[in-house]
């Protein structure tokens, strides 16, 4: 696992802890490709949370038109859009 990839990937699971499965996540999100809607790990109103975090932590502004099933129903999918996110400049 790239290292970029992993620390992202520790981002979300400890942000998932604080804010809505209080030290569970990591036992809940089985899979990186697990559908976090399909499998009750995040709600709508909690992926709006989780795109304002990661959007003030790492400083970039993510395009409301680009928050689809396809990038960012997943923790892997929510990762590999962050990296790939042109004003992505690495985890602080």
């Amino acid at each position: 696992m790239d290292e970029q990839y992993a620390k992202l990937r520790r981002i979300v699971i400890d942000w998932l802890d604080d804010q809505v499965h209080f030290g569970e996540a990591e036992d809940k999100v089985t899979d990186d490709e697990m559908s976090f809607l399909k499998n009750g790990i995040l709600t709508s109103l909690g992926f709006v949370s989780l795109i304002v975090h990661l959007e003030d932590l790492l400083r970039i502004r993510i395009d409301r038109k680009a928050l689809t099933r396809e990038n960012f129903d997943g923790l892997g999918k929510i990762v590999r859009y962050v990296l790939a996110h042109p004003d992505f400049k690495g985890v602080p």
